[in-house]
């Protein structure tokens, strides 16, 4: 920590390397080392998911949350739940108009709230200007016709985390992974006869189980609509290939308890050496690092030494991923909206956003480009594949938009029940109307 230290006193002592171009504002109050005088006594409350890296989560609550009073006079409220948690929570809120002041969302679930927010612009257009300008995702998700309805955090998303030896042994290095479903399933399907079997969930859970079947249906071909985000085109022939290829994959190569797993199930599988390959973010790598002598392989030595990461394997149709945006949205009830957009402009300033970038270690890129070259990205090449993750991929609603109806149609899951029905026993064709139907209900 002693690197941030002096970086972020560094930058303290320029104010203008604070704002960037905010006239003043957010970099004379730090320079000044006094609070405005609006904020004296004002309470944020702040909703974010409990981070699958438990530090970050713990520079939040011990430096952030204390810095932010003494910077600006803002007291936060920090509250940490479970990301499934969020939007009931956010539902409940908007019913009766009362709740967190910000509240981080994740994907394109800000298009679910576009009429329940407050305009955010002021502070995008600040930190964009500032720091490279934001992702064309970030972009695409935040900003709606000029507006922006949230304030993009960072952008997460998924690699497969994979056991280098297991891979080894049936004759494929690092540098030889599978690269084809084909391939991939081949392996699986020895991986599983020799009881490591791939890892995967199928359930209602926000992130892996989207994060892995939405590229797996592109790779195939398949998509939600047209590009017009009307006309709903699931139900075609790649479709259907990609469900038939799924229940045959799923049989050979995973376990299929999967069924039932949320986010966290394939991460206490891999780390127990249950799991062969999962589609996840750099939190396996990371936690296994962090206790190399509570993880270990089979043969005793630190199960972190044995992990390495690679894309989704390429179908018929392409390879693709989906990269996974945060946004922090400031809620159109909220009293305390100048506010909200002053704690937004003062946590997304370098010096402070640093801090929590640095301590995610790579499992999430900045919103921004200017977060490409940071140091983070030079200490372990295990996890430098996560930085490219932002230019690549595509997001729910392809070939639309990612608008309100490819929002409602991921937390329905109707995309990840299609696969999951059909690996039950529904043949793939019903399946596949089925989801097909679904999507026109939602996209009518």
């Amino acid at each position: 920590m002693a690197r941030i230290d002096r970086r972020r006193l560094l930058k303290l002592s320029g104010a203008g390397a604070i704002a960037g171009s905010s006239g003043g504002g957010l970099a004379a109050i730090l320079a000044s080392g006094r609070a405005p005088a609006y904020a004296q006594g004002t309470s944020i409350h702040w909703v974010r998911w409990a981070d699958f890296v438990p530090a970050s989560d713990q520079l939040l609550r011990t430096k952030i949350v204390p810095q932010c009073e003494k910077d600006i006079g803002i007291k936060l409220n920090l509250e940490l739940i479970d990301a499934n948690s969020i939007q009931a929570r956010i539902t409940s809120s908007v019913q009766s108009g009362t709740g967190a002041d910000v509240i981080m969302v994740v994907g394109n679930w800000p298009r679910l709230y576009e009429a329940s927010v407050a305009d955010v612009s002021d502070v995008a257009e600040e930190i964009g200007r500032s720091q490279g300008g934001f992702y064309d995702i970030a972009r695409t998700i935040d900003n709606v016709d000029g507006k922006w309805i949230g304030m993009p955090w960072a952008i997460g998303g998924g690699l497969l985390t994979n056991r280098k030896s297991w891979f080894t042994e049936i004759g494929y290095s690092e540098g030889k992974f599978p690269q084809t479903w084909e391939d991939y399933r081949v392996a699986g399907k020895k991986l599983k006869a020799a009881g490591h079997p791939f890892g995967q969930t199928l359930g209602h859970t926000f992130g892996d189980a989207p994060g892995f079947w939405y590229p797996y249906l592109w790779s195939w071909g398949g998509k939600e609509v047209e590009a017009d985000g009307k006309t709903v085109s699931l139900n075609s022939k790649e479709t259907i290939e990609s469900v038939k290829f799924a229940v045959g994959f799923w049989k050979d190569c995973c376990d299929e308890g999967g069924l039932a797993w949320d986010d966290s199930s394939n991460n206490r599988a891999f780390l127990s050496g249950t799991i062969s390959s999962t589609n996840n973010g750099a939190s396996i790598y990371l936690e296994a690092k962090k206790k190399p002598d509570s993880y270990l392989t089979e043969k005793g030595e630190p199960l972190w030494k044995d992990i390495f990461h690679t894309k989704i394997p390429k179908g018929p149709g392409g390879q693709f991923a989906l990269p996974g945006p945060f946004t922090h949205l400031v809620m159109g009830y909220s009293k305390n909206q100048k506010a909200a957009k002053d704690f937004l402009r003062w946590v997304h300033s370098k010096p402070v956003f640093e801090q929590w970038f640095t301590s995610q270690q790579g499992y999430t890129d900045g919103a921004t480009k200017y977060w490409e070259e940071d140091p983070v990205w030079n200490v372990d090449q295990v996890l430098l594949p996560f930085r490219d993750l932002p230019n690549v991929g595509r997001l729910v609603g392809y070939a639309g938009p990612p608008g309100r109806a490819a929002a409602e149609v991921v937390t329905k899951y109707i995309i990840v029940d299609m696969y999951a029905k059909a690996v039950q026993g529904m043949p793939a064709e019903d399946a596949v109307k089925w989801a097909h139907d679904e999507l026109v209900k939602v996209y009518a």
